[in-house]
């Protein structure tokens, strides 16, 4: 992977939230960092820019527990409109949660990558970010 990611945070822990981007910038993995507290108001952003490559996330951290919209309900609504966007988004589900159940459903949900367990290293995600080659997966 050369160039720099467009990551998408979607959690509603403002201690992470921080924490994620301060790694994410120390790590210069990314172009821009995008981050909602919710699932809706990411899947509000997703349908406002479906064409819009420079604006769509490459990489999704999307945590399971979260008020409106949780991360498998927006798993649910990414897969109606999926089809529509006009690039490959690679999401990882990022839970505190050690539930079996929990991991069982992320892992069995298509769109979902890897299920990743919180704290997340900064060695964990560099490793994550530098095995992606967006541009080799469209």
């Amino acid at each position: 992977m050369n160039d720099p990611l467009n990551i998408c945070i979607v959690d509603d822990d403002d201690i992470y939230q921080y924490t994620i981007i301060k790694t994410l910038e120390s790590l210069k993995l990314a172009k821009k960092i995008i981050v909602f507290s919710d699932g809706e108001e990411a899947i509000d952003f997703m349908m406002d820019n479906l064409n819009n490559m420079d604006e769509l996330p490459d990489v999704i951290f999307l945590d399971i527990n979260m008020p409106i919209m949780d991360g498998f309900q927006f798993m649910e609504e990414y897969v109606k409109i999926k089809p529509n966007i006009g690039k490959k988004i690679i999401i990882y589900m990022v839970s505190s949660s050690v539930d079996p159940i929990d991991i069982e459903k992320a892992k069995s949900i298509t769109g979902i990558s890897d299920y990743i367990i919180k704290p997340i290293h900064p060695g964990e995600l560099k490793s994550i970010l530098e095995k992606l080659d967006i541009k080799g997966m469209l």
